[in-house]
């Protein structure tokens, strides 16, 4: 089993985020090695931040044999930039939950300033649940819509 210590958990709430308004807040500060050449977080840095939103809402609302038996992977990410974010400024990573179709689950993120009236990137996020015995694609139930508390 990995080590998911390097997760950040999120700040709340964990249940029932399906909208901006309902969804699962952390907060990220811009280090020192996220900053490009052009002074501001590079893009890459904000697909990391969104995988790691995701990644610690699942390891906040699951436990024990969820988190071995099942593997998310990211089948496609779109991220739109907006706005710059600088070195030493904190912002809050919303993310809540979309779509699901078969074993495809959509995600997405909102990163922002706080207090920011338009966002620094948004992100959507197809996830595949897959099997992780078989490594095989498993259908998203409402066993995993439950533990969202979207059931």
């Amino acid at each position: 089993m990995s080590d998911f210590s390097d997760y950040p958990r999120p700040d709340g709430p964990l249940l029932g985020a399906h909208s901006f308004e309902t969804a699962c807040l952390s907060r990220r500060t811009a280090k020192p090695s996220e900053i490009d050449e052009l002074g501001h977080v590079n893009n890459a840095v904000y697909a990391r931040w969104i995988q790691d939103a995701a990644v610690g809402h699942w390891l906040s609302v699951t436990e024990g044999s969820a988190v071995e038996d099942q593997v998310w992977v990211c089948s496609r990410h779109e991220i739109d930039y907006k706005d710059q974010v600088l070195e030493g400024q904190t912002v809050e990573i919303r993310t809540w939950l979309g779509e699901a179709k078969g074993a495809r689950f959509a995600r997405h993120t909102d990163i922002r300033l706080p207090g920011a009236s338009r966002p620094a990137a948004t992100g959507l996020t197809w996830w595949v649940l897959v099997d992780a015995a078989t490594r095989r694609p498993r259908r998203v139930g409402q066993e995993v819509m439950a533990l969202f508390g979207l059931a």
